[in-house]
């Protein structure tokens, strides 16, 4: 329900305001300590709402959402909301009750049931009535639960989104009443990713049978154009068509089975395809990120690497990798913080791309990192399709593409820690120094004028202030190539980027 205030609120360019709250169904004493008990989850934001007439089968049917199309959002299918209400129906046999509101002038309620074995929505009762001046949508879903053993996970949830969306309000209320908020750190907002078209390596025999049954092109060499593929014009699908050995001129309806798995394997070999572009792609980016980090993290030294954009099977991803020393939060040891779409992962880490990479891919030791340094790495994996090794989507598969872009991220932050930890070797020396130099000088230098039978004292003042100096100097370049060397980055991304796109 987060996800999807969240997903609302960024594609209709708001800053999203998103609101939770869990209570015992039942709040009598005898009740009060019996897990697992039903709970009131009820999650409110200030979205651009629901349109009315797509409320009940937006929440009352399964695999009935918008997020078919083909670009970035944190869900696939728009069924795991009306998953969450299936659940708390099957458990309570209570109904879910949604309000929402497009225009502030008048909300629409709705209370209903899931019909299982039909797959549709039983509306038990349908209201409107006068609007607040808001937009935005609240489903209220009673569920079985057990808070006590999912308490850690949640906040652990929140805590994580809000470390990835430090433009959004977050408020989170528990059973005993507790509120949590997370508020808002920046008014920037990654920019939304753009609707594209299936990239010619991705497609499989199932989706390029749905695209000839939906097309209205006459022939394949039409059909193979920038109408249904991406980045794929009239010359290079003549010469795909050629490689493939189809007749352009024949209708794609008139495709038989063998011939259309001739097709797909000729998709996924041919070499001349252009790489897809990254503008259905919309990452955290290095500002937001950053925020997100100091305001969650609170650290000694954090860095964001935003690797360029590259593809896996025809699909576009990008990776972004974030690295966080020291501070007052992080506790002695190595933590990885796992995203994919900028939702938090937080099951089966160990199974994970990035787990692997941190942990048996990358020689701590060469970046003279020490074991049990405060050290916490985050890793944001997004594109069109996330390759999940499960339905349950907690961790990503070992493509070798994204791999690669993950351990080259987390190398390029490591030598910027590197930097980091030599010069403040370095400045940790000089301080040494100048503690003894102003503890033991004047001492020296009494004795010494003593000794010699002089009346005035030697200049150590001096000295002093000459390793003062120095120790400033280190500094001031310490911060000065941190800064040259993020700076150095940020143009090679771009120019990459561009020159990608």
């Amino acid at each position: 329900m987060v996800e999807n205030s969240l997903d609302a609120a960024e594609l209709a360019g708001m800053l999203p305001d998103v609101y939770v709250r869990i209570v015992p169904n039942d709040p009598s004493a005898e009740n009060l300590n019996q897990e697992p008990k039903a709970y009131r989850v009820t999650v409110a934001d200030n979205g651009p709402g629901v349109d009315p007439h797509h409320v009940p089968r937006a929440f009352g049917k399964v695999f009935y959402g918008s997020k078919y199309v083909l670009r970035q959002s944190r869900g696939m299918f728009g069924m795991g909301g009306t998953m969450a209400i299936l659940y708390g129906q099957i458990t309570t046999n209570r109904p879910v009750k949604i309000t929402t509101s497009t225009d502030g002038k008048s909300r629409h309620i709705f209370e209903m049931l899931i019909d299982i074995s039909e797959n549709k929505p039983i509306i038990l009762r349908k209201d409107t009535e006068e609007g607040a001046g808001k937009t935005g949508t609240r489903v209220d879903v009673i569920l079985e639960g057990d808070f006590t053993r999912s308490a850690q996970k949640i906040n652990e949830y929140f805590k994580q989104t809000a470390l990835v969306g430090s433009y959004a309000n977050l408020t989170f209320v528990d059973p005993i009443g507790r509120i949590t908020t997370y508020e808002r750190a920046t008014e920037s907002m990654p920019s939304a990713p753009k609707e594209t078209l299936p990239h010619p390596h991705g497609v499989d025999v199932e989706a390029l049978k749905r695209m000839i049954k939906i097309t209205e092109e006459k022939n394949m060499l039409r059909f193979m154009g920038n109408k249904h593929f991406h980045r794929v014009g009239e010359t290079n699908a003549k010469k795909f068509l050629q490689f493939a050995g189809v007749d352009g001129k024949i209708a794609p309806e008139k495709l038989s089975n063998e011939q259309i798995v001739k097709v797909v394997d000729a998709l996924q070999r041919y070499p001349e395809f252009l790489p897809p572009d990254a503008t259905c792609l919309s990452p955290v980016g290095e500002q937001i990120l950053t925020t997100g980090i100091i305001k969650e993290l609170l650290p000694e030294f954090s860095t964001v690497v935003l690797r360029p954009p590259s593809s896996y099977s025809g699909f576009p991803f990008l990776v972004e990798v974030g690295l966080v020393y020291g501070g007052k939060v992080l506790e002695p040891g190595r933590k990885l913080f796992r995203f994919a779409n900028r939702i938090p992962l937080l099951y089966d880490e160990s199974n994970d791309v990035s787990f692997k990479v941190v942990n048996e891919e990358i020689d701590w030791r060469r970046y003279h990192v020490p074991d049990e340094a405060p050290i916490a790495v985050i890793t944001h994996i997004c594109s069109t399709k996330v390759p999940y090794k499960t339905v349950g989507k907690e961790y990503i598969a070992d493509r070798p593409e994204i791999e690669a872009e993950i351990r080259n991220g987390v190398r390029e932050a490591l030598r910027r820690l590197s930097v980091f930890l030599s010069k403040k070797g370095s400045m940790e020396a000089s301080q040494r120094k100048m503690n003894i130099y102003a503890k033991y000088l004047p001492l020296i230098a009494q004795f010494s004028t003593g000794l010699a039978g002089l009346k005035k004292e030697p200049r150590y003042k001096q000295l002093i202030r000459e390793e003062q100096e120095e120790a400033e100097e280190i500094k001031q370049e310490a911060a000065e190539e941190a800064e040259k060397a993020i700076q150095g980055d940020k143009i090679i991304e771009q120019t990459t980027i561009e020159d990608y796109r």
